[in-house]
């Protein structure tokens, strides 16, 4: 796959879905699904990783999604470092800041801090603005200074307004059309997004699936010892008047 890098950053701003007033999609993430995960992270690796880090998860954390130490260096692992290595990028951030006006942010844990509507949502509303620096613009993140290095896979998509009334006043509507297909189709390029998001999900939270499992079967104890507790009540005190 072609490597893409991301020059520039997802500047942290206030521009969050809701409050830029734009309908955030529903994630069909899932963490669970380890080819998903597998998927996303190769995307990440490819798309992300030139100037995006992920300093608090290592290589070697990518073993949880079923992969293995060669696998990984394969197919994940293209600086010549180590399993054991940090996700890290090459560039310093005093120099990022100096190349792009501020340094491309860290996306470790950009799921629990962004949510994974918005990220989803993010990677499909990009259309092209030729007022803009980097020819881009984006729906749910306006303004944003990262350009869409996935528009080959997606496609060209541009801005539609329309105008209705309402009441006697006009409210605008804005939509994206695709106006050149890319490598994927909308449903594939859908399924693409779905994959990386998971994947950020999934890294902003590795073990939350092991905690969900140890509390379902805690629970299930614990209803196990309730209802026990009650049978142990009836029997002791059943010769009570």
């Amino acid at each position: 796959m072609k490597r893409l890098l991301l020059l520039i950053a997802l500047v942290p701003a206030t521009a969050f879905g809701a409050e830029t007033g734009y309908r955030l999609d529903k994630s069909p993430h899932e963490t669970t699904d380890l080819v998903s995960l597998q998927a996303g992270a190769k995307l990440y690796v490819n798309y992300c990783l030139g100037c995006h880090s992920m300093q608090f998860m290592r290589y070697s954390g990518l073993s949880e999604l079923g992969l293995t130490e060669q696998q990984i260096k394969d197919n994940l692992l293209f600086t010549g470092g180590k399993v054991g290595d940090s996700m890290i990028i090459a560039a310093a951030k005093k120099d990022q800041q100096e190349w792009f006006g501020v340094a491309p942010p860290d996306l470790s844990v950009i799921a629990r801090s962004r949510g994974v509507d918005w990220l989803y949502t993010y990677m499909r509303s990009f259309y092209r603005d030729q007022a803009s620096g980097t020819g881009w613009n984006n729906l749910a993140f306006p303004n944003a200074a990262m350009p869409h290095v996935l528009w080959e896979l997606q496609g060209t998509q541009v801005l539609k307004s329309e105008i209705e009334e309402h009441g006697g006043h006009k409210v605008e509507h804005k939509k994206l059309e695709l106006e050149s297909p890319g490598a994927l189709s909308p449903l594939e390029y859908d399924k693409l997004t779905r994959d990386l998001v998971n994947y950020l999900s999934y890294m902003g939270d590795p073990a939350k699936a092991r905690r969900v499992q140890i509390g379902i079967a805690v629970l299930f104890f614990l209803s196990l010892l309730l209802v026990l507790s009650l049978l142990l009540k009836t029997e002791y005190w059943k010769d009570v008047h």
